[in-house]
């Protein structure tokens, strides 16, 4: 039973419903300030992740390769599209906070500590790291909805097919990996992290979107090379 799952949904949820009806009354001074602490969160957070890391030459190459293959596909152009469609389903079109949508998208649905929340939870029954992301999600979901609305709400359904896919076939890929390799995704993930902050913070547009793909390549790109090329280098 997916309950760590569905306690982050139901998070994203109400805490996206409870920042739309408050938005009008909340200072917009409340507003930057609480942006900027979750921006600096974000930063923190990825950080914490990127110490972990075991073999940096693999999370590196899987950062590069895994966004120019994002940039490549226009995974960040589909994202984008997305986001303006999930705005017209509200009713709130705004081209100007598409951006600002993506940004949330990618901290909630490709964040390292949901996909490895996720798969923990479906391999061991261990839901503590969600349950524990669920409370941070439930505040940033407050803020960014004041600026968005009730769309942040409805990010919970692409966070529900990446987390439940990860949940379900975590008996396939947890066995498969190593704790080399699970701390290198977990740094790989952090990257992104900083890169969201750094999108939060409107410091500089990492095309945090383009680097997902990075998160599907470091675990095998880690394995080869801990097995073969570490060896030669050796």
């Amino acid at each position: 039973m997916p309950v760590g799952i569905m306690i982050n949904l139901l998070a994203v949820v109400i805490g996206g419903l409870i920042g739309s009806l408050v938005k009008d009354r909340m200072p917009q001074t409340l507003k930057d300030s609480l942006n900027m602490i979750f921006g600096l969160s974000s930063m923190g957070m990825g950080i914490a992740s990127i110490v972990l890391m075991q073999n940096m030459p693999a999370v590196i190459f899987s950062l590069i390769a895994g966004t120019c293959f994002g940039l490549m596909i226009h995974l960040g152009d589909k994202i984008t599209a997305l986001a303006g469609k999930m705005q017209k389903l509200m009713g709130m079109e705004n081209s100007g906070n598409s951006a600002q949508l993506v940004t949330v998208m990618v901290l909630f649905c490709a964040s390292g500590t949901g996909i490895y929340g996720s798969l923990v939870s479906g391999m061991n029954g261990d839901h503590s790291i969600l349950i524990a992301k669920s409370i941070l999600d439930l505040f940033t979901a407050m803020i960014f909805a004041c600026a968005l609305g009730t769309t942040v709400s409805l990010i919970a359904v692409p966070q529900a097919v990446v987390m439940l896919g990860l949940f379900f076939l975590a008996g396939v890929i947890v066995p498969l990996t190593t704790p080399e390799m699970i701390n290198d995704f977990k740094a790989c993930g952090g990257f992104i992290m900083v890169a969201t902050g750094f999108r939060i913070l409107q410091l500089k547009q990492f095309p945090t979107a383009d680097m997902i793909p990075a998160m599907i390549l470091v675990m095998p790109l880690s394995w080869l090379w801990v097995t073969y090329i570490l060896p030669l280098v050796g």
